[in-house]
């Protein structure tokens, strides 16, 4: 995985974005870019708006260490899915 800061905002990403960060005075948010596409049966994804989830923890660092990992594999997952599908596509054109 790799780590960028784009405008002062941290970026993981693998094959894509993986998620984004911000700090705040009592919290941190995670911004995963296809949250929506993600189970989350611990329901650490806070927010439901459009195609994009946020989970959000406390400074103190009350989140559920697992589940935090399973969805940031589960995105790693998806993106390269992802990346693996849009090759194929653009080989099979290319051949065409």
């Amino acid at each position: 995985m790799d780590k960028a800061v784009y405008r002062g905002t941290p970026v993981w990403s693998h094959d894509g974005i993986i998620c984004t960060g911000e700090s705040y005075k009592n919290v941190v948010k995670l911004t995963f870019a296809k949250g929506a596409s993600l189970k989350d049966p611990t329901a650490l994804q806070l927010s439901l708006e459009g195609n994009v989830r946020r989970a959000s923890t406390s400074t103190k660092g009350e989140v559920d260490e697992s589940a935090f990992k399973a969805l940031v594999r589960q995105a790693v997952a998806l993106n390269s899915l992802a990346s693996r599908t849009f090759e194929e596509a653009s080989l099979a054109d290319f051949r065409a």
